[in-house]
């Protein structure tokens, strides 16, 4: 995996620059993606991931408790 500063990601990410940036599956992204909160964009067929919303919905994840 390459490490590229979040400065030089494009504006949106694709649901696989996702994977990669958590580390998780292709599979396991698309699931994040469709789940309630997460910001993704459908357009047409494609859905894209504003890149300030994904790292600002990063950093609210890290303040909720682990186990609720």
């Amino acid at each position: 995996m390459q490490v590229v500063k979040q400065d030089k990601l494009p504006l949106t990410l694709k649901v696989e620059e996702v994977a990669s940036i958590l580390g998780i599956s292709r599979g396991g992204a698309f699931n994040l993606v469709k789940s309630r909160g997460f910001p993704s964009i459908r357009i047409g067929r494609r859905i894209v991931i504003p890149k300030e919303a994904f790292f600002n919905w990063m950093e609210e994840k890290t303040k909720e408790p682990f186990y609720k």
